[in-house]
């Protein structure tokens, strides 16, 4: 049977209603532990806050721009495999409230939310959240201060009997890498920080620059696990797509015009929803410009956030797929997700314990008139074998 979906309408305060048919969803898991903790719940705290948020942002966008480069941290527990709410529920059991907290040390808030039966999904006002039972993945742009959470959700997890087991932070390079607060003032002070707030027993670290031709375009890893080594799924991968100097034209679409239906709007009129079809989409479109989308498919998610202003145009893609599907699907996935940006420079991150994904993002890029221009390959304890590729548009039609 399906993972119910309470479905909420943009119009706040709000009433809730059973319902799939809208673009913003709630699971019910997630209603009730609301109901619990603000029994006069309308949304509205957390709307309040987002109106604030959304104020200070255009005026730091107004001093330089906006920083669409995102940090993404990706955090694995165990428990006792012998408990069916460990391996069902795990970290689903979080109520909103600990994950709220957890966000306004970040310096983000949720904005909308989606789940299944494998996982919950969340749309942030700087990008995106999954919660698994036993793995959370946090992805931020802008200013936010992502590796702040490591500390509070491993206490978290640790109230849950669950123990870290694996950590990993990737980014790119920072477009306005001097707007950056502390910890992310560069990537030493990055690393630093990560390891001060990681328990021992995650004794297996790397950290890793793999750069490119073009100095702006490098990709920062950093990865940690115990000997244990049994949370990052050999048959999974996971690709990182990074977009800068989209087309124009295309990234028009980007800006609001309408009203409630907005993102549903946005999501069928610029392709993103054909991107993979069997998903379900969850998507958001800020003001005045600027969109964000979660996809659930199963266990797998996918997520795109998109930055169209003129000077600093960014759009990102990160999708996690198996090396047993059909190996089509990732070359047409890949052209999908880049042929609704047209941009001038792509990046491309596969992590995966099965060298043959990388080859596939070649094949992928090349008919759309996309030249590889850098190659870099490095191992990373337990985590797999990382790629990062560069491409660059022939000319710009």
């Amino acid at each position: 049977m399906p993972f119910p979906l309470l479905s909420l309408s943009k119009n706040f305060p709000i009433k809730p209603t059973l319902s799939t048919s809208s673009s913003i969803f709630i699971p019910l898991s997630l209603f009730s532990s609301l109901l619990i903790h603000f029994p006069n719940f309308h949304f509205g705290f957390s709307l309040f806050f987002f109106s604030i948020w959304s104020r200070v942002f255009f005026l730091a966008m107004a001093v330089s721009g906006f920083e669409g480069f995102e940090k993404c941290l990706e955090l694995h527990f165990f428990g006792d495999d012998n408990d069916p709410t460990v391996t069902t529920m795990g970290l689903r059991l979080l109520d909103f409230e600990s994950l709220e907290n957890v966000l306004r040390v970040v310096q983000c808030t949720v904005v909308s939310a989606v789940g299944n039966h494998f996982f919950d999904a969340y749309v942030l006002s700087e990008s995106s959240l999954f919660v698994y039972p036993t793995k959370i993945i946090i992805k931020t742009c802008g200013t936010t201060q992502l590796l702040k959470s490591i500390r509070p959700l491993i206490h978290l997890a640790k109230n849950l009997g669950l123990t870290i087991c694996g950590c990993r932070y990737t980014r790119g390079t920072f477009i306005f890498p001097k707007s950056q607060p502390f910890p992310h003032i560069n990537f030493k002070q990055e690393v630093i920080y990560i390891e001060e707030n990681l328990p021992n027993n995650l004794c297996f670290r790397k950290a890793s620059v793999m750069p490119s031709k073009n100095p702006s375009y490098s990709w920062h890893v950093f990865s940690a696990a115990s000997d244990n080594g049994a949370h990052f799924s050999d048959g999974e991968f996971t690709v990182e797509v990074c977009m800068t100097e989209l087309d124009r034209v295309l990234a028009r679409k980007f800006f609001k015009t309408g009203g409630d239906s907005a993102a549903k709007e946005m999501t069928e009129l610029t392709g993103i929803g054909n991107i993979n079809p069997r998903a379900l989409i969850c998507d958001f479109v800020f003001d005045p410009c600027g969109y964000s989308m979660n996809g659930v498919d199963g266990d797998r998610y996918s997520t795109i956030h998109v930055t169209p202003e003129d000077g600093f145009s960014y759009a990102s893609f990160e999708y996690v797929g198996s090396v047993y599907d059909d190996q089509d699907d990732i070359v047409e996935t890949l052209k999908k997700a880049v042929q609704v940006f047209k941009p001038a420079t792509v990046s491309v991150s596969t992590t995966s314990h099965r060298r043959e994904v990388w080859t596939r993002v070649a094949h992928a890029m090349e008919p759309l008139g996309l030249k590889c221009r850098s190659f870099a390959m490095d191992e990373f304890p337990t985590a797999g074998t990382v790629v990062f590729q560069t491409f660059t548009a022939a000319r710009r039609k």
